[in-house]
């Protein structure tokens, strides 16, 4: 780290009050108070949650000053008080300690936005309503096993579960930086004009209107990766061609950057299309010459890094079509779009995609996405607990061709699942519903004008919803988790969730 941006920081830290509301169990609100306090800052931390609950992540600051401890509540001081405030993404922005430290004056950021405001890698953003992890886990390792320059490394960050604060001393100038970024992360990102090298929307459905209470709210924080982006920073973007079958809302989003479209039939756009074993990359307008290094993704200008190539001809055309195999797990349409997506932005970074097809196949795929964790007595179990979205459940019971027992419904954020009722009508023999959306995905799947009809029943909890799922299997059956409803009320997290389902399919015994 240059001695430039060490003073940067300890400017930014030394001295403030700053209050760190919501510390969790994931790593954020730990990070930013392990930097902030490392730093120079006074830090008091405040969580709603009782101090036994956070016993891990208040371990892992054990040996960094904290000035003061609240648990259980948020006293009105710790935001009157303050300099500073950091929030936890999944806090609603009219919430009480927001809205005052607002009216004081009291500048309002995140863990995120901290990171973002001192990187000086360029960076490559991930956002979208589904696959954005997968497709943000593919860029880092395709970037990490495939790249051209072998001096250079990948960061992996963001909303997947990491904070990269503490790693800002070892991130070069040279490095790519690839965060996953939700939209909550992004409401207050596109306020501080955000700016990433290259920004990857992978689709847009309804989701988390319980939080930005309107559809074109939650659009306009996705649209913030993108609002700041100049004419030498790349969007890329889903294609929408005759052939897609997914219930994607149609969105024209506003770009600046140049556009690269995604998708698994080949519209001859520029960009990555995956379709019948032919991975096809294409680009009219790469500049010849790489850009500059890059400079900070806040405020200042980022450049985007695009490796040397040869060109097809002198106008700086690109066409490449390699021969590519789906790996095993990472089945589906879905994924297809994922790897396509994931493709582009690694190969505008500088990944040499001759070798995509051999990385991707050593690709471990994340915890709860359409994973098999179990085969018994003739039963597959596959574990999709990150499905929190009808459009992304109705993607995996595309997946299979055979008998699927599924465990669906949970917290009710305000989504249509009238199009995920019609799926499970026509994809699933039978379906256990549980949690808030269970009557309301009954009423749906019992409607008369429904085709088809699977078995329907009600699970009283999570354990007595497994064993209806599973009695009412035969061997050469899937048994589903994929709820396309979050895990509130229930679990903690979909991870929770995810865990439980995991250990009682490998304990399951028919007798």
């Amino acid at each position: 780290m240059s001695d430039e941006l060490l003073s940067d920081i300890a400017e930014y830290c030394t001295g403030r009050r700053v209050t760190v509301m919501g510390l969790g169990k994931f790593g954020g609100g730990v990070a930013a108070a392990r930097f902030l306090a490392r730093n120079g800052a006074r830090v008091t931390v405040t969580d709603t949650k009782p101090a036994e609950e956070l016993h891990d992540s208040v371990e892992q600051l054990s040996d960094v000053h904290i000035d003061r401890w609240v648990f259980g509540h948020h006293p009105p001081e710790v935001f009157s008080e303050c300099d500073l405030l950091i929030v936890n993404p999944a806090v609603k922005p009219s919430s009480g300690g927001i809205t005052e430290a607002k009216s004081r004056g009291i500048e309002v950021t995140t863990e995120i936005e901290i990171f973002c405001r001192f990187n000086r890698a360029p960076l490559i953003a991930v956002t979208g309503s589904n696959g954005k992890s997968t497709t943000t886990a593919l860029i880092h390792h395709l970037l990490t096993h495939a790249w051209q320059n072998e001096s250079r490394r990948s960061w992996l960050g963001g909303n997947i579960g990491i904070s990269l604060l503490d790693q800002l001393t070892n991130i070069s100038a040279d490095d790519r930086v690839v965060l996953e970024l939700s939209s909550f992360q992004l409401e207050i990102l596109r306020q501080r004009r955000f700016r990433p090298d290259i920004a990857v929307i992978t689709n847009f459905t309804p989701n988390h209107l319980d939080w930005h209470e309107t559809l074109d709210a939650y659009r306009l924080a996705k649209q913030g990766i993108l609002n700041a982006q100049l004419p030498s920073d790349a969007a890329i973007l889903p294609e929408f061609g005759d052939d897609d079958n997914d219930r994607d809302m149609r969105t024209d989003w506003k770009t600046r950057g140049r556009v690269y479209r995604f998708d698994v039939v080949d519209s001859g756009s520029d960009g990555a299309f995956l379709e019948d074993g032919i991975l096809s990359l294409r680009s009219k307008s790469l500049p010849v010459t790489p850009a500059g290094p890059g400079l900070p993704n806040i405020h200042p200008p980022a450049r985007l890094s695009l490796p040397g190539r040869q060109f097809t001809d002198e106008g700086g055309c690109f066409e490449e079509a390699l021969r590519f195999d789906q790996p095993a797990q990472l089945p589906g349409r879905h994924n297809r779009l994922n790897i396509a997506a994931a493709s582009c932005a690694a190969w505008l970074a500088g990944a040499d995609p001759a070798r995509f097809s051999d990385v991707i196949r050593t690709f471990t795929p994340l915890p709860h996405r359409l994973q098999q964790v179990a085969e018994r007595f003739g039963r597959r179990f596959y574990n999709d607990s990150i499905a929190t979205t009808p459009e992304s459940a109705i993607q995996a019971l595309r997946v299979f061709p055979g008998r699927i027992v599924l465990l669906a419904g949970g917290y009710d954020k305000g989504q249509d699942l009238t199009a995920f009722a019609e799926e499970i009508a026509q994809r699933a023999a039978a379906v256990i519903l549980m949690g808030q959306t269970a009557e309301q995905l009954r009423t749906l799947l019992e409607n008369p004008g429904q085709q088809y009809r699977p078995t329907i029943r009600i699970g009283q909890d999570f354990s007595d919803a497994f064993s209806q799922a599973v009695a009412l299997t035969q061997p050469g059956d899937i048994v589903l988790l994929s709820p396309g409803c979050a895990s509130y009320g229930w679990f903690r997290d979909y991870r929770e969730r995810g865990d439980l389902f995991l250990k009682m399919a490998q304990d399951w015994n028919p007798a």
